[in-house]
């Protein structure tokens, strides 16, 4: 890195306002400009909640919440004038949405990156195209925004727990365990709550199982531990932050997740993980990347994917992307 592009870049700003996942990736592009501007102020605007993530985070300035509870517009223009007050010398913007293109349009950035599908995006100073299903990990065209100013190699993310997260988790790392997070917000992402019941009654039991979630997903995680012939569980759905999750995920033998955010924590701690993928597929990018990985699917269904996203219920009734998995061969 030259020391014009130094002198430069002191005051960065990143935006990824999309949901938790993505957030967790996007602090690959923390650990990447922080590593080729040591000495800038970087900071993060996402989405409310997700500033959790980055507690104490040992690069980050300042974060920045968007906030829509407030009311969309409203929330908007006071991003916008936050931003403009702090007057960024870049702004790097991974998400697509009206929202993020108009505050880095409008930033005062003197350099602003982000995706050509992103509205505002012809005011910006680089764009690129984001193409699904190019080959690449989200971490790569993440990179792809950074790497006039960086260079081409992709960093993972990271994420950094607490001294108070880590001691929070440390009670129940006296026994060998694995982590289960069977839930999603989408629910053809989700194996299905017979496959996990059926995983648990597979195991050993002198292997604890620790049921991870949020609050929304108690009813899911409750149910799992009832119907399941594991005695050795326990449910601590709603009980941890994202942080503490990540860090009990650290030690595990194994994390056992979905196509979803839980998935990405692993990969921010280089975390054990076997990721199950039902309705999506793992050529749209968004694979787990921690050294010690891998990934249960069922292949060659005509109907699958269903979507990006994947969808509410089965399009075709059938869910052959979930109930077909073999969760006994694991």
């Amino acid at each position: 890195m030259t020391g014009n592009l130094e002198k430069r870049f002191k005051n960065i700003l990143v935006i990824q306002t999309a949901f938790i996942g993505d957030a967790i990736l996007a602090s690959s592009v923390l650990e990447k400009l922080h590593h080729s501007f040591p000495q800038a102020k970087i900071s993060l605007l996402v989405k409310k909640g997700n500033e959790s993530l980055f507690a104490e985070h040992p690069f980050l300035n300042e974060i920045l919440v968007w906030n829509k509870s407030e009311g969309k517009y409203v929330s908007l223009f006071n991003n916008l004038k936050q931003v403009r007050a702090l007057k960024f010398d870049a702004v790097i913007n991974l998400h697509r949405f009206m929202s993020s293109g108009f505050i880095t349009a409008f930033s005062g950035a003197k350099y602003k990156a982000g995706y050509s599908e992103t509205p505002f995006s012809f005011l910006f100073t680089k764009k690129v195209k984001h193409i699904i299903g190019d080959g690449r990990h989200e971490t790569a065209r993440y990179n792809e925004l950074i790497e006039d100013i960086t260079d081409k190699t992709v960093s993972k993310p990271k994420l950094y727990p607490t001294k108070q997260d880590l001691e929070k988790v440390s009670q129940y790392k006296n026994e060998k365990y694995i982590t289960i997070s069977p839930a999603s917000i989408w629910r053809t992402k989700q194996l299905p709550e017979t496959k996990w019941i059926e995983f648990c009654d597979a195991l050993p039991e002198d292997i604890k199982i620790y049921i991870l979630g949020s609050k929304n997903d108690m009813g899911l995680s409750n149910s799992l531990k009832s119907k399941s012939k594991h005695q050795n569980s326990k449910v601590l759905t709603g009980e941890l932050t994202l942080l503490q999750s990540a860090a009990l995920m650290k030690d595990a033998q194994m994390n056992y997740v979905n196509d979803s955010a839980p998935l990405h924590l692993t990969s921010a701690m280089n975390a054990p993980v076997t990721a199950f993928f039902c309705s999506t597929v793992p050529a749209f990018g968004f694979t787990p990347l921690s050294d010690n990985s891998r990934i249960i699917e069922v292949k060659d269904l005509e109907c699958r994917p269903c979507g990006l996203h994947g969808s509410k219920d089965c399009p075709l009734g059938h869910f052959k992307c979930g109930f077909n998995i073999d969760v006994r061969s694991i």
